[in-house]
């Protein structure tokens, strides 16, 4: 896979830390070799970055065993665009945030953020990194996440992801967040973001919207947007096919996103380096 002029491309994954456990070195070999002939200039982390309970501090172990010692591709050493996922929930999440300080490549400014990346030919992309595990009623009840969970206030992040959206003008529209949407994984539907997201990205007319949680590949659409689950970054569970499913695997990988000025290709590809599903999606005006 050779880079094209004209294309941003990115890889996107999630699901991954595990000390270096054999299908985690997998995704990162490959994502490596993939980023390389790509020349990405930043990666997309969409959380459960730390298991079983996130970091305690930046100090802890884990960013050396799972993070620093496992993607130590040349082509992977660009910015790493981080959210949390319910794991890291069960540890310090301010330690996650405070860690974009002492690395060069891990970014992560706050628990929700944006950015606007351009696409060679004067597009742009609006990316919207949200944080989904607040929305999840039933972990305000979890003993470990409770308190880190019912301190936040969905409410505002809400009302911030409207008004981000509204307010670009970007060509492309990307929501990420941990939690699926729509799903055929172990966990499924996320019913409080069906409720409560779906409804704003429906309004603003984005494109895609990428997430990790249930640990497999998948592919849905409905509505005109386009659902990537990509939680494949180590450990694997079963998949189904769902109605609004196109694609559904449970192997470990990743996506490479290639955004052109009228269209986006999106590739699930396995460990082994397949392209197990591509996925071609036309720009429509937001």
């Amino acid at each position: 896979m050779e880079p094209s002029s004209g294309i941003l491309s990115f890889p996107v994954f999630g699901d991954w830390g595990r000390r270096g456990q054999r299908d985690q070195l997998d995704v990162a070999a490959q994502m490596g070799r993939a980023a390389a002939a790509l020349r990405v200039p930043f990666v997309v982390s969409l959380g459960d970055n730390f298991y079983d309970y996130g970091v305690s501090s930046t100090d802890d172990p884990q960013w050396k065993e799972s993070f620093e010692n496992v993607y130590i591709a040349p082509s992977l050493q660009v910015p790493w665009n981080v959210i949390l996922g319910n794991h890291d929930y069960r540890g310090n999440c301010q330690a996650q945030i405070d860690y974009s300080a002492r690395s060069p490549r891990w970014r992560i400014p706050s628990r929700y953020y944006t950015r606007t990346e351009s696409v060679p030919g004067g597009k742009s992309v609006l990316m919207v990194y949200t944080d989904t595990s607040p929305f999840v009623t039933s972990y305000a009840k979890d003993a470990l996440m409770g308190p880190n969970v019912r301190s936040q206030d969905t409410a505002a992040q809400l009302a911030w992801i409207d008004r981000t959206l509204g307010e670009s003008t970007a060509d492309w529209k990307i929501v990420l967040g941990h939690h699926p949407v729509y799903s055929g994984g172990e966990h499924g539907d996320t019913p409080e973001l069906i409720e409560r997201l779906l409804p704003l990205l429906k309004r603003h007319r984005v494109h895609v919207y990428l997430n990790g949680h249930d640990h497999d590949l998948q592919h849905q659409e409905a509505g005109g947007i386009h659902y990537f689950c990509v939680g494949a970054g180590s450990t694997v569970r079963p998949v189904k096919s769902e109605k609004h499913s196109l694609f559904a695997r449970s192997t470990p990988g990743f996506a490479m996103v290639s955004t052109g000025a009228e269209s986006m290709t999106v590739r699930l590809t396995a460990a082994t380096g397949e392209v197990l599903h591509s996925a071609v999606i036309a720009r429509t005006a937001a």
